[in-house]
């Protein structure tokens, strides 16, 4: 990965919407076209602590700015944007 974020920004990779629930449900593609608000930290600033590579964050629905590197999508956040660290 040649991005590195400045200032207090992330690089985020949305995480694909679920298809199955944990009982095995399948959940219908019109279900889950909401708009994820779970990723993977792919690369963070240097003026950022809380946050490292690798975590899985939350984020509000309309945060931050859609880019795309290499023909993928990511998303650069900002650190206020960031609702919570999964552990």
């Amino acid at each position: 990965m040649n991005f590195k974020p400045l200032g207090e920004r992330v690089l985020v990779k949305a995480k694909e919407p679920e298809t199955t629930t944990a009982s095995g449900i399948i959940i219908p593609d019109n279900a889950s076209k909401e708009k994820q608000t779970q990723a993977s930290v792919v690369a963070v600033s240097d003026d950022v602590k809380n946050v490292a590579v690798d975590d899985t964050v939350l984020y509000g629905k309309y945060a931050g700015t859609e880019i795309i590197i290499n023909n993928d999508e990511y998303l650069v956040l900002d650190i206020k944007d960031i609702l919570g660290v999964m552990k």
